[in-house]
């Protein structure tokens, strides 16, 4: 049986998620593969993948935060927010200055209600919104709150009537960067897109600890899987169980809440094995997820 685990790959450009899956599906002969937090093909750097068991510890990681390095061109547009669309010129862009930039990425900060790019994957009426968009009719999708902790302009070079802003951000789940991209160029009256983005952390898993598919492809020795239990600790608080509480757990069973955490809590048996995840609501910890048998 392959090993249960996260393993955290830099993804290159041009493959969707997906095509990453299938590759790690191919590599690991499973087909309990599953990744946390789409990155667009475009789009480089980590992507948490999840196998067997692990699997069911990626809706919960795709909740948590996220940190991106991003290059925002200003003095244009496109129809998807980034290079891969359709180009429409703008105003020329060369003569702001960095504390322009700055300016408009501090309004962008914090609590936000951001409007998804139309070109994503929200559903509209059971479709994709990008399909919709690809038949010329895009949807007007609602504003959704996100929060955007940082948002830094780390500096700016001129293009001929362009600018181009290389930024930093970190963000909630369901932040669109292309979409603070969009803001940025709108408050600034130009227009802005992006043309570069790479992911560097999801949670706690970052850059230093991906690997390359072709480092994947080529390794002697198995995949490098994160252990699950090792995974589930870096990325939920602990809790550790008696054996009575873990023989309960593993069946089903509710267990008194102790530290009144908001958010998933890891419960490990007293042999540091990874019992459950465990949601502590009115009192009591139920378990969202359990991974024994």
């Amino acid at each position: 049986m392959p090993p249960s685990g996260l393993l955290v790959i830099d993804k290159p450009a041009g493959p969707t998620s997906h095509d990453v899956v299938a590759r790690v599906r191919r590599l690991a002969g499973t087909r309990r593969v599953g990744h946390a937090g789409t990155l667009d093909p475009m789009a480089t750097g980590v992507l948490v993948i999840g196998l067997e068991k692990a699997t069911r510890l990626l809706g919960h990681l795709t909740l948590t935060d996220k940190e991106y390095q991003a290059t925002v061109r200003l003095g244009a547009s496109t129809d998807t927010g980034d290079a891969e669309g359709t180009v429409v010129p703008g105003t020329p862009a060369a003569g702001l200055d960095i504390a322009a930039v700055r300016a408009a990425a501090a309004a962008l900060t914090g609590p936000i209600q951001q409007v998804p790019p139309a070109v994503s994957a929200i559903k509209v009426g059971g479709r994709r919104s990008y399909q919709l968009a690809r038949e010329g009719a895009p949807p007007v999708l609602p504003p959704r709150p996100v929060t955007v902790w940082s948002f830094t302009v780390q500096a700016v070079r001129p293009a001929g009537d362009l600018l181009d802003a290389d930024v930093t951000v970190c963000c909630s789940s369901g932040t669109y960067i292309r979409a603070l991209a969009r803001d940025m160029g709108e408050a600034l009256g130009t227009g802005g897109y992006l043309t570069m983005l790479r992911r560097t952390r999801v949670g706690p898993y970052d850059l230093s600890a991906a690997h390359t598919l072709d480092e994947l492809e080529k390794a002697q020795s198995g995949l490098p899987v994160l252990p699950l239990a090792e995974a589930a600790a870096a990325a939920f608080p602990a809790r550790r169980l008696t054996e009575a509480e873990a023989r309960s757990l593993a069946h089903g069973g509710r267990l008194p809440a102790v530290a009144g955490h908001t958010g998933p809590v890891a419960a490990f048996a007293p042999d540091g094995s990874l019992i459950a995840l465990v949601q502590e609501d009115g009192g009591q910890a139920r378990p969202l997820a359990v991974f024994v048998p």
